[in-house]
């Protein structure tokens, strides 16, 4: 188990570029749907004027955040119609509420599940697993992230609500190919596959 010592410091570690290897269980459907997507996480360091947008769309004072990542993914899931692809982008910020820093709020600039800004909870187990939780006015999310090795990140999550379905991922750091730092860069992977649930 790495030592991870507060949930920016995991935040950190997860930037880079990574694939992601997906199963999601639909239950009303009773059924389960595989997938792959191509991930990007980049710092947001304090002072950054994107971290302040996203303190404006929250009613929240920037000073508090200690910092952030901005996200970009890109693929496509099993049961997509021809043509159909999943890209997106979002970003987020960290408000601790102690002085650990392993739990606080979660600031993003638009959510998974609606377009409009949204605040969630974070919080780190005692296995340094970060488990973020979520509620849209429809639904709520949960989802627990935790590392295997430095390049190895594995995710639960379950969503309840007008979409109940829960999903298992195995996120896999690229540490050789220069040419896929960024989503433009790899349509190859647009038709392999992608979570709803970016990060």
């Amino acid at each position: 188990m790495l030592e991870i010592l507060d949930a920016l410091s995991f935040f950190r570690l997860s930037c880079g570029r990574w694939t992601s290897q997906r199963s999601q269980h639909h239950l009303l459907h009773r059924r389960a749907e595989a997938g792959a997507s191509f991930i990007v996480v980049e710092e947001l360091l304090r002072g950054d004027e994107r971290l302040a947008n996203i303190a404006k769309r929250n009613n929240a004072s920037v000073e508090q955040i200690a910092g952030g990542c901005w996200v970009r993914w890109s693929g496509s899931m099993a049961w997509d119609r021809a043509g159909e692809s999943h890209e997106d982008q979002t970003m987020f910020g960290l408000i601790p509420e102690d002085e650990t820093g392993r739990q606080g709020l979660l600031l993003r600039d638009r959510g998974y599940a609606e377009k409009a800004p949204v605040a969630g909870q974070f919080r780190m187990d005692d296995e340094n697993g970060l488990i973020l939780t979520t509620d849209y006015e429809m639904m709520s999310s949960l989802e627990r992230f935790w590392f295997a090795g430095p390049n190895l990140r594995l995710r639960t999550s379950t969503v309840q609500g007008l979409s109940n379905n829960a999903s298992f991922c195995i996120e896999t750091r690229q540490l050789d190919d220069a040419s896929m730092s960024s989503p433009d860069a790899q349509p190859a992977i647009r038709s392999a596959g992608i979570a709803p649930f970016g990060w």
